[in-house]
Parts: structure tokens; sequence; C-alpha cells
């Protein structure tokens, strides 16, 4: 009698948890693929890529395989400066594709209609790459892939661009997230007083096409959704990111100093240990000013998860 109670109960737990965990995980699925992607939702997949959590193409999170987001500010087949600069999404050969070419269903009824017609978004091949933008029709966002309508390809758009102009958005989002910061950050202001400090809460349709979205499961540090319209100073976040407490006395923030890797901008190998020396010395008053805090390497871990902050607005 007991064994069989017991065996009713525990089916009876089963149907509970697998009921709530329809709610929460397949039932929003159902609202993401019908609600309309946002300017935000295109622009945060086609600078993150495909995936940036754990995958096959990246199993280790080294932020391989990702695209792009390259200032263009001169066509570049023809050389012929354009009116103002415009932001692409590069996909080099073997990148994956972005989840609204792969799957344009979740785009919403028009933005996918408008990313097909007018630009073309099923038409590329994966072997030779494609750049992307975001256009607008009515005021109406939609994907328009610059190789089939341009015929701009990956190589010209590299070859013409500086590194000033190139962000790692995708390969910092990878960061963000094997580094751990949703755990204490979140990508989702409330609709509370939160506005008034971390930006505009985000609409369902914000997230298509995204994934993860990192919403974050704690806040023991501000939200970062809109964090590069608050704070765009990349000195700040260099030094916010080595040591947090540079500029934060009181942060409970862990040091990313190791991001930098071994050697910075000009090559020179990062004393690691003489740094720390010289600011527990700054610390403890018996020098100045704190030592000075490295430049990164163009190909630093740091670079690319400074380059998503700032993506952050």
């Amino acid at each position: 009698m007991n064994f069989r109670e017991y065996k009713v109960g525990a089916r009876m737990f089963g149907i509970c948890l697998g009921g709530s965990m329809c709610i929460t995980l397949l039932m929003p699925s159902y609202d993401f693929r019908s609600a309309t992607s946002t300017d935000m939702a295109l622009r945060k997949q086609l600078s993150a890529g495909w995936e940036t959590g754990w995958n096959v193409q990246d199993p280790l999170m080294l932020g391989h395989n990702k695209p792009l987001t390259v200032t263009v500010k001169a066509d570049p087949k023809t050389g012929a400066a354009l009116p103002e600069p415009m932001t692409v999404f590069v996909y080099e050969k073997g990148v994956h594709m972005p989840n609204a070419a792969d799957h344009p269903d979740n785009l919403g009824a028009s933005v996918e209609k408008l990313s097909l017609d007018k630009g073309h978004i099923g038409e590329f091949d994966s072997a030779t790459g494609a750049v992307y933008t975001i256009d607008h029709d009515n005021g109406v966002p939609y994907v328009e892939n610059l190789t089939a309508t341009k015929s701009w390809t990956p190589d010209e758009v590299m070859a013409k661009a500086s590194d000033l102009d190139v962000a790692h958005v995708g390969a910092g989002k990878t960061m963000f997230v094997r580094e751990g910061c949703w755990w204490c950050h979140t990508l989702l202001p409330e609709e509370t007083q939160d506005w008034q400090v971390f930006g505009a809460p985000p609409y369902l349709g914000d997230f298509n096409g995204e994934s993860p979205t990192a919403f974050g499961s704690d806040r023991k540090a501000p939200d970062l959704l809109h964090v590069g319209s608050r704070n765009s100073s990349r000195e700040w976040m260099m030094l916010h990111f080595f040591n947090p407490r540079l500029v934060q006395p009181h942060s409970i923030m862990p040091r990313f100093d190791y991001l930098w890797g071994e050697k910075d901008a000009k090559g020179n190998k990062i004393d690691y240990d003489k740094w720390r020396a010289e600011y527990t010395e700054y610390r403890e008053g018996k020098r100045e000013n704190p030592p000075e805090v490295p430049s990164y390497a163009p190909n630093s871990d740091i670079r690319a998860l400074i380059d998503f902050m700032l993506s952050l607005k």
C-alpha cells in the first residue's frame, strides 16, 4: 500500500514538474516566434551570431566562429564614400549563419516577409560567407543580405576596414556567458523604477532569434542591457575589468585581468605579479598612484568582452 502511494506521488510529481517546465520553456517559445522582431532583436542576433553559449563549433567557448560587427564608411566594391557610415555584420567563410537566415519564421510574419522578399536572407552560402545589415520599410525593420543585394563579400568588407572599425561582439558575448557575468548582472531591466537608472525594460520582440538570452539569475550588480548608453568609455571599462577596485573601492566584483592574456598591445609580456604587488602598495598608502593598466592586444578576450559591453545600448 505504501509503495503504491509512493508510485502515485512520484508520478504526480513528474507531471507537475513536466507541466511547469512546459509553461516555463515551451510556451514562451511560441510567443517569441509570433512576436514581431524589433531593431534590438535583429541587432543582437546578427552581432552575436548563431549560438553564444556552449556549442559544437566552439566547445571550449573561446569565441571562435563568430561574426564581426563592422562600421563601413565606403562602398567596398567601388571605394565611393557612403553618405553616412553603416553597420554591417560580417559572417566570414565557415561561420554559422544567423538564426534569421536559418529560421526566418522566428522573426515574426512582417519582418520575415520583408527579410525574404527585400532582404534576400535565404540566399546565402556558408562556404563563402555573407554580409548582413538592418534596413527598414515604413518603419518595420528587416534583415538585408548585402552579399545577395549588392554583391558585397566578407573579404571585400574586411579588406577596407581598419581595426578600429571592427567590433568582436559575438566573441564578447561568449566571454560574458563563459565567465559567468550573468551570475551577478542581469540583461533585463524590470518595469519598476529600473528604467530611471538602467534604461527601458525590453519588449517581447527584443529576443527573437537570440541564443542564449542571458537574462541573468540574480542581481548582485547593476543591470547591463543598456550599459553602452550609460557608459561608453572603453578606458573606464579597461580599469574596471582589470581590477574593479581601481574605480569602485568597495566593489565585490572579481578581477578579470587574466582575460588580457600573456602579452599587451605592444607584444610585451604582462607581469601580473609585479602589477599586483604595486597595487597592494598603493592600497596600503605606500605609493601615490596605482600602477598603469596594460593596454590589451587586439586578439585578447578582454577586447571582445569590452566590445560586447559597448554594444549594449
